[in-house]
């Protein structure tokens, strides 16, 4: 069956003899309703059952066709309605007002029934086609939508995977992926309005940063386990096998960049802190012995929030220490170990942080 024929038309026209005429030409082929006036016009228009198409009359008394096609663009229920303006006015210059105002076509009275009927269904075949075109698009931003979704939480799950990989190697450190989770995001978060760290710390970056949080030591892979599980404190020659991970974890993220052909912002973020987040403000750090602005905030950053969940969580080789403790350390290090204004973001939310650390302790 044609799509037009189950079309419904509206007919505005204040003259009964006109609205007849209309009705008996389009009756027999599509669902007609009449209107003689602007104000009831706008009403059914706007109602439940919207028309596919209306022809309206221009010259009407009260509300002219102008001022109803006007009210009809105005509101969002109507303002997709094609309208073919209906008129006794003839000239050029009627006839380009009203398709320069938006109308889609221009029939002048007196009328010729075919010249309306093939005009009407061409402006049908052209909504369908547009209502049909809209619901694909629709379609397929939704499935756009979906897969993005769908990738995103591939993403997750696999960061996740990764380093919980590295977890099972060094067992301890339990909740340290949600907690240094948590810590990056308040912490970036604090800093976005700092005038050194706006242009870099914006929401995009800090969701980035986050996610990229838990590789942040995957390179521990390659530690072996009488180094990463020793009870008690390394031997210098040990520290520097376990000083390795940083660069053996970066290398790792590198090698996985070399397999896709454009940037992954995330990577770029996860290699930074993977290589960069035990180096220190003052250059003492490694692997590389970078300092100051050298470190990519990124690294400063998780350097915070790593030694924080170090210093406030049990491992094999400690038993944890007081938020007092911690918080004392934090700040002793404000210049030698961090960039001061992080420490003082870190410091002056510090209650914050140690909420994180209590919902995500160890053990629960």
């Amino acid at each position: 069956m044609d799509k037009t024929t189950e079309a419904s038309i509206l007919i505005v026209d204040d003259a009964p003899e006109n609205l007849s005429v209309l009705s008996e030409l389009l009756m027999p082929y599509f669902q007609v309703r009449a209107a003689s006036s602007g104000g009831k016009a706008l009403s059914i228009a706007a109602g439940e059952l919207r028309p596919d198409l209306i022809l309206l009359d221009v010259m009407m008394p009260g509300m002219d066709g102008h001022e109803v096609f006007g009210r009809l663009r105005a509101d969002p229920r109507t303002r997709d309605i094609p309208v073919i303006f209906v008129t006794a006015m003839t000239g050029q210059e009627a006839e380009v007002k009203g398709l320069e105002s938006g109308a889609v076509d221009y029939i002048t009275k007196p009328i010729i029934p075919s010249v309306v009927l093939a005009r009407v269904r061409t402006q049908l075949e052209l909504k369908h086609a547009r209502d049909r075109l809209k619901g694909e698009n629709a379609w397929l931003e939704a499935e756009v939508n979906r897969r993005m979704a769908e990738n995103d939480l591939i993403q997750l799950v696999s960061i996740r995977a990764l380093a919980h990989l590295a977890e099972t190697r060094d067992p301890e450190t339990g909740n340290h992926i949600l907690r240094t989770q948590g810590y990056v995001r308040e912490l970036g978060t604090r800093l976005k309005g700092h005038p050194r760290f706006a242009g870099t710390l914006t929401s995009h970056y800090i969701d980035l940063l986050t996610r990229s949080a838990p590789l942040h030591d995957i390179g521990k892979v390659g530690i072996p386990d009488c180094i990463l599980q020793k009870p008690g404190k390394l031997a210098p020659a040990e520290w520097e096998i376990m000083k390795t991970h940083a660069r053996l974890g970066s290398d790792a993220i590198e090698l996985a960049e070399r397999d896709v052909k454009k940037e992954v912002e995330f990577l770029t973020l996860a290699k930074e802190i993977t290589r960069w987040h035990h180096e220190r403000w003052d250059g003492t750090g490694y692997p590389d012995g970078l300092m100051e602005e050298g470190i990519p905030p990124s690294a400063r950053i998780m350097a915070l929030a790593d030694v924080f969940d170090a210093l406030v969580s049990p491992r094999v080789y400690k038993a944890p220490m007081s938020f007092a403790e911690a918080r004392a350390i934090i700040a002793d290090g404000r210049g030698t170990h961090f960039d001061p204004d992080m420490a003082d973001a870190f410091l002056d939310g510090f209650e914050a942080f140690c909420g994180i650390a209590v919902r995500y302790r160890d053990g629960i």
